[in-house]
């Protein structure tokens, strides 16, 4: 998942050729004016239709808010949903000939994304909470193992000779977690975990997922 962490400048979008201003295309008359914020995190998505004076008509604005939805279902980033993100449309132009709902929501569409990457968008990854359970003899090399994992210790206690260890770990780290508990204790460890909350990728391994995204996308992965 990724969100946007700023606002963007407004962008103008259309289906033809690349405008003068970054986040910027023209169809003819047809132009798509809007601007990005970010929302709460676990908001989701809003759609804000401040036009004003009919320069976008009426009937083609669901047209544009399904061209926003539908890249952020598609993602903007590494092809992951985009979410936590208010998308405001407060200007356009039309022609009477030209202009039709796929012509708006390609526009839409377009300027939404141009607005985001602007908009410093971050990569989310899912972390979750995790109770572990080993004999107190272990402790430490577990919590070296889920530091080795980016994990954060949030409790440890002690029950007679068993160290119970709560920590939030980012899933992405904890896929062999099963093997390596059973052969850093002997086969005496014990682990639950559910998913807790979403939280930003590191710059460096938001990169390396990017890049072998855009590398699978160019067909060479």
């Amino acid at each position: 998942m990724s969100d946007a962490t700023s606002v963007s400048d407004a962008a103008r979008n259309s289906t033809d050729s690349p405008g003068a201003d970054p986040g910027s295309f023209s169809l003819l008359s047809l132009e798509v004016h809007l601007r990005v914020e970010p929302l709460p995190r676990g908001e989701r998505f809003e759609f804000v239709d401040d036009v004003v004076g009919g320069v976008i008509p009426r009937q083609f604005i669901p047209a544009v808010e399904k061209g926003i939805v539908e890249t952020c279902d598609k993602g903007v980033i590494a092809g992951y949903p985009f979410v936590d993100v208010r998308a405001i449309v407060h200007f356009g132009k039309y022609h009477d000939v030209d202009s039709d709902e796929h012509s708006f929501k390609l526009a839409s569409a377009m300027a939404f994304r141009d607005a985001v990457q602007a908009a410093r968008p971050v990569l989310l990854e899912p972390v979750l909470e995790v109770d572990i359970e080993v004999p107190s003899r272990f402790m430490g090399d577990i919590s070296g193992d889920l530091n080795s994992r980016r994990g954060r210790i949030v409790s440890m206690s002690q029950e007679g000779d068993l160290a119970l260890i709560k920590a939030n770990v980012p899933l992405a780290e904890m896929l062999n977690y099963s093997t390596e508990l059973r052969s850093l204790t002997a086969g005496e460890g014990d682990y639950q975990f559910r998913l807790d909350h979403y939280d930003v990728v590191p710059s460096h391994l938001a990169g390396e997922v990017i890049a072998r995204a855009k590398k699978s996308a160019d067909g060479h992965g």
